[in-house]
């Protein structure tokens, strides 16, 4: 039922039974508040929010006040303004002064309440209340010095989230919010969900590292944040633990074209981030992004999905790789005409010919290839282009997402003697079964998972003895540790903080000769310097060797286009136009050797900025699936913190290590929910209603 109240001789009208300050609150008008919260139950304990109702002695608290036809209210008097300071004054007599050291200093609901009011707490006797400050617990502090008994955080973990372990405790005299029998939060079975941090009104519970407002999402979401392809991490895994694939899927395909692929090779920069490994071990994000792709018929995001009007513009994309095959995508769908230019036999660029098959099945590259051709993308195989200009004759635009697929043959004597291979010329043969020209005994020179996927090659196409070599300590490795470990399993000799001395033989390789490294430093002047430790020079036999030290690009001068460090294509900054109009790079050919993920990210930048540069908006975002509230309540989970990561199931490395079957079978039926109930979930304070200043009321500047 609908009634009309009056504030300040302002008549309004609401239903029945509103809560007189959140009214007050949502038409402009500002009534001074503290404990009260627009998500959570009202308390009406800090005694801020009073006001006076004709007909009625005294005065009440607003937020306790339910509204009803005909009642006439007033939030300024002279009785009011003296009991609300007097409030005020009594909270702030046992907080700290210390305003400008505290970590939420501009950012604190008290801080800016008292300039509202222009209180202090002088008048009163003040406390020191000598609650010690708690940094045990990870990503929270409480500093209880601080907290003015709002009741906030215990509402939001009660109620809200329907967690329960925050409560009011009692040290001599003092009362405080704490747990029961003052446990760990993670002893005490919290979820992390950071709500309690989000509600307090000053800097009493706090998150353990400091954000800006504009930083505050990526900071608390590092897991989307980086991703590079920034996808929706969080969103995707609480509906694979509600057993929703297709609506994951089709979550994931609104920034990953993918997503089968990227669950088996994804560098996963996102779970080195994720803060639940601050608790114990990050969410298998990759594997839960595989589960919900090999778990769903695609029928959600392809009904979905974007398809404008034909736009009458033609693109042509050389090279068939993850940033071409992206670049294709969007730019199809976004009305364009688009030709896929692939020099070898089918698409996919390192993801075919780079990475392995027992890393990436082949058929699953295959499938997802298929998407572009189900989108109107045209793909001409076996074409190479070595002078894009030439196509805009015929092509409005040109993409060239080349890859880099030329290794980098390291300067050192002996390293042009028959059986030194390239890495790209190897795993590249290795893919089309052709004959690689290794040997029985292989000494790969490299650390990164370019090296460790020669070595483990190397391994299931006969060799007898495989030594990898690298000039760092092992902890230095940018490979992934599971490629390290795995190798290992295989009987891949790992031989760290090696200097790459020569390369032995006269007519073919005989061997590497091989020092150990005693420290690596810069000098003075900038250069980098390698000392050998005295006397440990090695030979190590071996009929191969394997260059796996970096790729380039191998597009001839003839091509051009201007280039940049180690025969990169130079583009300019943000446009990814090279130095010919019309012409756009992206994906490794422009940064050199990266990851897939990257280069998806890459491709969908060229498919914003040439669909720019055709006339279009640029915009090539998609809505796959329906966005639904999350339910605020997460529940308790006894032994939340506690519970471990499900790791992925792999072949024994006896059977592995024989040919290219698949090694990973990801993580079974039965675990997934689990291991996607480990998330934190902490997206979910961005549903929390966010703090509202008086500066925000026009009624405020009024008083």
């Amino acid at each position: 039922m609908i009634v009309t109240i009056f504030i300040d001789g302002r008549a309004l009208r609401i239903e029945e039974g509103t809560n007189i300050l959140e009214a007050a609150l949502q038409n402009g008008i500002y009534i001074p508040h503290l404990c009260h919260h627009p998500d959570l139950l009202d308390l009406g304990s800090c005694r801020l929010c009073i006001v006076e109702v004709e007909g009625q002695e005294g005065v009440q608290p607003s937020c306790k006040l339910a509204a009803s036809d005909g009642m006439v209210i007033r939030t300024r008097s002279e009785q009011i303004t003296k009991l609300r300071n007097l409030s005020m004054e009594l909270l702030l007599a046992a907080h700290p002064e210390d305003c400008s050291t505290c970590p939420k200093y501009g950012k604190c609901e008290l801080q800016t309440l008292i300039q509202y009011m222009g209180v202090s707490a002088t008048r009163m006797a003040s406390r020191i209340k000598g609650l010690k400050m708690d940094e045990r617990n990870p990503l929270i502090i409480h500093d209880m010095n601080r907290c003015v008994l709002c009741g906030r955080c215990v509402r939001a973990c009660k109620d809200l989230r329907q967690v329960g372990v925050l409560q009011y405790n009692k040290k001599n005299l003092e009362t405080y919010v704490g747990t029961l029998h003052d446990k760990l939060l993670k002893d005490a079975d919290c979820r992390f969900c950071g709500a309690c941090a989000e509600v307090c009104p000053t800097g009493t519970i706090r998150d353990a590292i400091n954000w800006n407002p504009i930083e505050k999402r990526d900071t608390l979401i590092p897991c989307a944040a980086e991703c590079p392809a920034h996808a929706d991490v969080p969103r995707y895994v609480r509906l694979v633990r509600e057993g929703r694939y297709d609506e994951a899927t089709a979550v994931i395909h609104e920034r990953i074209p993918f997503p089968e692929c990227l669950g088996r090779i994804c560098a996963h920069t996102c779970e080195g981030q994720c803060r639940r490994g601050q608790l114990n071990e990050p969410i298998s994000i990759r594997n839960i992004k595989r589960y919900a792709a090999e778990h769903t018929n695609n029928e959600l995001w392809k009904k979905n999905q974007k398809r404008l009007p034909a736009s009458g513009k033609r693109v042509c994309v050389v090279g068939g790789g993850p940033a071409g095959m992206t670049a294709a995508f969007y730019l199809a769908k976004q009305g364009h005409d688009v030709t896929i230019k692939e020099r070898y036999p089918t698409l996919g660029g390192q993801m075919s010919y780079g990475i392995p098959a027992y890393r990436l099945p082949r058929e699953v590259i295959a499938k997802e290839a298929s998407y572009l051709s189900e989108v109107g993308v045209h793909v001409e195989i076996d074409c190479s282009v070595t002078k894009p200009a030439e196509l805009l004759a015929e092509y409005d635009a040109v993409l060239m997402a080349v890859g880099t697929h030329e290794g980098n043959r390291l300067k050192m004597p002996g390293n042009e003697l028959p059986g030194v291979l390239l890495c790209s010329d190897f795993l590249r043969k290795a893919a089309m079964r052709q004959d690689t020209g290794m040997g029985k005994s292989v000494v790969i020179m490299g650390g990164g998972n370019v090296a460790f996927d020669c070595a483990r090659t190397a391994v299931r196409l006969g060799a007898e003895d495989v030594s990898l070599a690298f000039r760092k300590k092992r902890v230095q490795l940018t490979a992934d540790s599971e490629e390290i470990e795995q190798a290992e399993q295989e009987g891949v000799h790992i031989l760290e903080a090696r200097t790459f001395d020569r390369i032995l033989g006269s007519e073919t390789v005989e061997g590497v000769e091989f020092s150990i490294v005693k420290r690596n430093y810069t000098d003075d002047t900038g250069r980098s310097v390698t000392e050998k430790q005295e006397g440990s020079a090695h030979v190590i036999p071996a009929d191969t060797v394997i260059f796996a030290a970096g790729q380039h690009t191998d597009l001839p001068a003839e091509a051009g286009l201007e280039r940049g460090k180690a025969n990169s294509i130079a583009v300019k900054d943000g446009s990814l136009q090279t130095s010919v109009e019309g012409i756009f790079a992206c994906g490794d050919a422009v940064y050199g050797t990266k990851t897939v993920i990257r280069a998806v990210a890459s491709g969908r930048q060229a498919a914003s900025e040439i669909d720019r540069f055709l006339g279009g908006d640029g915009d090539i975002t998609e809505k796959l699936c329906q966005t639904e509230a999350p339910s605020p309540a997460i529940g308790r989970i006894e032994g939340f913190s506690f519970r471990k990561r499900e790791e992925e199931a792999f072949l024994d490395p006896d059977e592995r290590r024989h040919d290219f079957r698949p090694i990973s079978n990801g993580i079974c039926d039965n675990a997934i929910c689990s291991e996607a109930e480990r998330c934190l979930q902490c997206d979910l304070r961005f549903n929390i209603t966010d703090h509202r200043l008086w500066s925000d009321y026009p009624s405020s500047k009024e008083a």
